[in-house]
């Protein structure tokens, strides 16, 4: 009976340890692993979850400077994750050139972003992340302000103030969004509610850049790259030929709309 007693006893402090290790295992990678860049950046935004009356800016100029001065902080803040994004792609890129394998830390982060920018990499290495390149980029702050005040009626519409949707996207789910008045018979699209202006600008830039309706956007954008030229909202703009069924005509509306609010899109000296 005494050595049966023992050996119960044994085995369940064996057990106790080996619980205690699984445990530790387990825990010990949360612990230890550093917060990835895409989650550092995105737990740093403050919401924005109030949108100006600005229907009730009677004065056309005024209107104007007000909705491009709430919006352009917004943008330049989701443009300042991306430049971010892509520096630490930059760098890991350097690190593969040179023959150098990434730590486990830097390959976790590495496919965080593979996953947000929608590219399905068979292997991390140069080619992959030249291509990831292509999508992990700015978007010219007036090309972004000029489409949101396009979209959103100048920040007057009920998406915009109902929804914090400045971008007229979609979403296909019951219950996901507001239901458009002007949805045709047949047609199941709803125009996505986000919990913020920031997650709308966020969702709208991750678009661009990652849906294959917009190769053409990204591949002019890649050709300024390789002539070092400034990413111009002008020439940019036709990429976007795609985000309405206008097509043509939504294109000469953005470009007639960049040319007649420049002096709008220019923040005022204080």
């Amino acid at each position: 009976m005494k050595t049966g007693r023992i050996g119960s006893f044994i085995l369940a402090l064996a057990l106790v340890i080996l619980a205690i290790f699984s445990l530790r295992l387990l825990l010990i990678p949360t612990i230890d692993e550093p917060e990835s860049i895409v989650t550092q950046l995105e737990n740093a935004i403050d919401p924005v979850t109030q949108v100006p009356d600005f229907s009730a800016i009677t004065d056309v100029a005024e209107k104007k400077r007000a909705f491009f001065d709430f919006l352009r902080p917004i943008v330049q803040q989701q443009n300042a994750i991306i430049a971010s994004e892509r520096e630490f792609i930059t760098d890991m890129l350097a690190i593969v050139e040179n023959g150098n394998a990434l730590s486990d830390s830097q390959s976790a982060q590495l496919n965080q972003i593979f996953d947000k920018y929608l590219y399905a990499a068979r292997n991390v290495d140069a080619k992959s992340l030249n291509s990831l390149l292509k999508r992990v980029d700015i978007i010219p702050e007036s090309m972004v302000l000029i489409q949101a005040a396009n979209e959103s009626g100048w920040g007057s519409s009920r998406f915009a103030r109902e929804g914090f949707n400045f971008f007229g996207e979609w979403c296909f789910s019951n219950g996901c969004g507001i239901v458009p008045s002007s949805r045709g018979s047949g047609k199941t699209h709803e125009v996505k509610i986000f919990p913020s202006v920031d997650a709308s600008v966020s969702s709208y830039m991750r678009n661009l850049n990652s849906n294959t309706a917009y190769n053409l956007f990204r591949s002019i954008r890649a050709d300024l790259r390789a002539q070092e030229a400034e990413l111009n909202a002008d020439q940019l703009i036709y990429g976007l030929v795609n985000y309405s069924e206008r097509q043509e005509a939504y294109i000469d509306e953005l470009l007639d709309m960049l040319r007649h609010n420049a002096k709008y899109l220019v923040k005022a000296d204080v």
